[in-house]
């Protein structure tokens, strides 16, 4: 190393953004030593591999960064290193040993794994953004990416349940069923398992109703109320249900955990 420059080599059995990073962070407090020079290695997963990679590094004069999970390979970099002289770091095994140590638990020794965590945790956000997107039949060309569409009168509890579906990745898009209101052309093109009835007792209804008017400081008495009007609703409700041949679920007394769950059972066992 002459002329305040290090030649990296980074070495990892996924593709090694998190080596990465840390050396892009280590490299910002030193602005006078070129740390750009990164030689990179990625998806090593056997010694075939990693073996003549130490042996460049040691005759490039580098310093070797790994993020292998596989302790074979660890200890193969280990050895080498007490061997020659090769300058390396390992920024798994240190944390990895001492959660080892303290819980007794083997590393799944799996490459790649945060990465499917990170695929895990976007697939959940893209789910809400889509719940947010296509709540309250807001559009209806929603209804044909969704994997299920919900169906009800106002205070089914439509839109709480599309949410907590996303937080499971399910994409769930809902249409409020409104007897004077078309429904959209979209539903004729879905298959009916991804339909999903839910329904209500009027009295149920009436109650959240006047408790959601009240809540919204307005009389409690209309129309949205009337118990004539509400069997009016749930009964063309139960209409649309049998002619898409939705799954109906009714939701009286039941919390949104509870739903979720019948319709993840109903949707694996019957259909």
């Amino acid at each position: 190393m002459t002329n305040n420059k290090i030649k990296i080599y980074l070495i990892s059995d996924s593709v090694g953004e998190t080596a990465q990073k840390i050396i892009s962070a280590v490299s910002a407090q030193y602005p006078t030593i070129d740390m750009s020079d990164i030689q990179r290695f990625p998806f090593i997963t056997d010694e075939e591999l990693l073996q003549p990679i130490l042996k460049d590094a040691l005759h490039d004069k580098a310093i070797v960064v790994t993020t292998l999970v596989n302790k074979k390979l660890v200890a193969l970099v280990k050895d080498f290193a007490a061997r020659t002289g090769l300058r390396y770091i390992d920024y798994m095994s240190p944390l990895s040993e001492i959660v080892e140590a303290t819980f007794g638990i083997q590393p799944l020794e799996e490459p790649g794994a945060i990465h499917k965590l990170n695929e895990q945790y976007f697939s959940r956000v893209s789910a809400i953004e889509f719940a947010v997107r296509y709540d309250d039949g807001k559009d209806a060309k929603g209804f044909l990416e969704a994997d299920y569409v919900l169906l009800g009168v106002s205070r089914t509890s439509k839109t709480p349940l599309s949410m907590y579906m996303a937080n499971k990745n399910y994409k769930v898009a809902n249409l409020p069923l409104i007897p004077e209101v078309p429904l959209p052309c979209e539903l004729d093109q879905i298959d009916s398992k991804k339909i999903i009835g839910l329904t209500t007792t009027i009295d149920s209804l009436m109650a959240i109703r006047k408790s959601r008017l009240h809540s919204l400081g307005l009389k409690e008495d209309s129309a949205y109320t009337n118990a004539n009007r509400i069997e009016e609703e749930l009964a063309y409700a139960d209409s649309i249900f049998e002619k898409y041949g939705a799954l109906v679920i009714n939701v009286d007394k039941k919390s949104i955990e509870e739903t979720a769950t019948i319709i993840e059972d109903l949707s694996r066992n019957e259909r």
